[in-house]
């Protein structure tokens, strides 16, 4: 069974506003009902196909966990091109990238607002989310946390060979007639959390206003 990782990773909740404006997007429900779709299906394989910039930690993290956890299949996770918060759930299980693909990592990013001590308090929780990514790929490669973290603190770009010799992929895969990915800037796409925050606003404005229309018949 094949489970495509495309476009921005999202969080379930924001799904919907990416689809709303048109923006390919993966979220971890996604990925959960493909897992048990297999289970109910008792698919003996799973093809794991990466193609995203990245976007949202927590969310790319849940699919890590998803697909890591999976277990019971014979999974084996492709990639084109996986950079940021995709590039950790790329270090789920064993996989391959096409001879075209790229891979970068860098740290971890947020928007913060407030005074000195939020600004410190939002510094710390940055080099703990770091962390917790550069552990992945030190359980991944098999290279030291700092190792890591020195390569995530210079948002490093990797050719398929680079990734597999760092060790972050298994293999380069066999080409298969595969599109050459487009380049794009290390920003994954995401839609500003103003942005998402106002359409929330508006779907809750709305489903009070069809709620007091029900009401009103």
């Amino acid at each position: 069974m094949r489970v495509d990782i495309k476009g921005v990773i999202a969080a379930d909740e924001d799904g919907w506003i990416y689809d709303f404006f048109g923006y390919e997007n993966t979220t971890p429900s996604v990925v959960k009902k493909a897992i048990e779709k297999a289970r109910s299906e008792k698919a003996n394989r799973l093809d794991v196909y990466i193609n995203s910039g990245g976007g949202n930690l927590a969310a790319g993290t849940e699919i890590y966990s998803e697909l890591a956890s999976a277990g019971i299949f014979d999974m084996k996770i492709h990639v084109i091109q996986a950079c940021s918060a995709a590039s950790v759930i790329m270090c789920a299980g064993k996989s391959d990238i096409t001879p075209a693909g790229m891979v970068m990592i860098h740290n971890v990013s947020m928007a913060a607002e407030g005074d000195n001590r939020d600004m410190i308090h939002a510094a710390g929780v940055l080099k703990t989310a770091d962390k917790a990514v550069a552990s992945a790929y030190s359980a991944k490669s098999g290279r030291s946390m700092e190792e890591m973290l020195e390569l995530m603190s210079k948002e490093t770009w990797l050719t398929a060979q680079q990734a597999v010799d760092l060790g972050l992929v298994d293999e380069i895969a066999v080409p298969m007639g595969q599109a050459i990915p487009q380049l794009a800037a290390s920003m994954s796409g995401m839609i500003p959390q103003k942005t998402i925050e106002a359409m929330r606003e508006k779907r809750m404005e709305a489903i009070a206003e069809l709620e007091l229309l029900k009401i009103r018949r």
